[in-house]
């Protein structure tokens, strides 16, 4: 696991950004909008901004985390192995490849493995 994302939903991207930038006094890392799911998105600090209407947003809101992973496959595997139940299988994504899955404990985190490395 190469990074973990906080997941924030907000209303508005662009002033959510204003606060986050001051707060952690830094810049987005990655910043994109997400046409097919109508989301915009920003990567600030340890945070993952997730921005849309609370139609766009409702089918993510159980998702509590987002996890940067080397390899998608491998953790794919030892997820499953552990228990764990796929919501949404590996896919491609404007940043990469991702998947959702629930832990055994019920969390709901998504996994992604992007096609560049996110600091």
């Amino acid at each position: 696991m190469l990074k973990t994302f906080t997941r924030l939903y907000v209303k508005n991207i662009d002033s959510a950004l204003v606060f986050y930038e001051q707060l952690l006094n830094t810049k987005p890392s990655l910043r994109f909008t997400y046409p097919a799911v109508h989301l915009e998105l920003a990567g600030i600090g340890d945070f993952l901004l997730l921005a849309g209407s609370e139609e766009a947003l409702a089918s993510f809101r159980e998702t509590k985390a987002t996890c940067i992973v080397d390899s998608i496959l491998e953790f794919r595997t030892h997820l499953l192995n552990q228990g764990s139940e796929i919501i949404r299988d590996i896919r491609e994504v404007p940043t990469g490849k991702n998947m959702t899955i629930k832990h055994p404990d019920g969390t709901i985190i998504e996994y992604v493995e992007f096609k560049q490395v996110v600091k």
